[in-house]
């Protein structure tokens, strides 16, 4: 009778710790900080300058 308590516990224990025990190391990834300059707006000021470029050239040429 006393093997089989000892026998309860111990399954009791294993399935407590199988349920408990893999939440433990579960930890949410801090999110990641947002860029502060992806360089979007630097291309698009040089585009916006070769086009006004293009655009006076064309206009001096013609």
């Amino acid at each position: 009778m006393e093997v089989l308590r000892l026998y309860f516990v111990m399954a009791v224990f294993a399935l407590l710790s199988a349920i408990v025990f893999p939440s433990v190391n579960a930890q949410v990834p801090a999110p990641a900080p947002a860029p502060s300059n992806d360089g979007a707006a630097i291309d698009q000021g040089i585009a916006y300058v070769l086009m006004l470029l293009a655009l006076a050239l064309t206009y001096i040429i013609h």
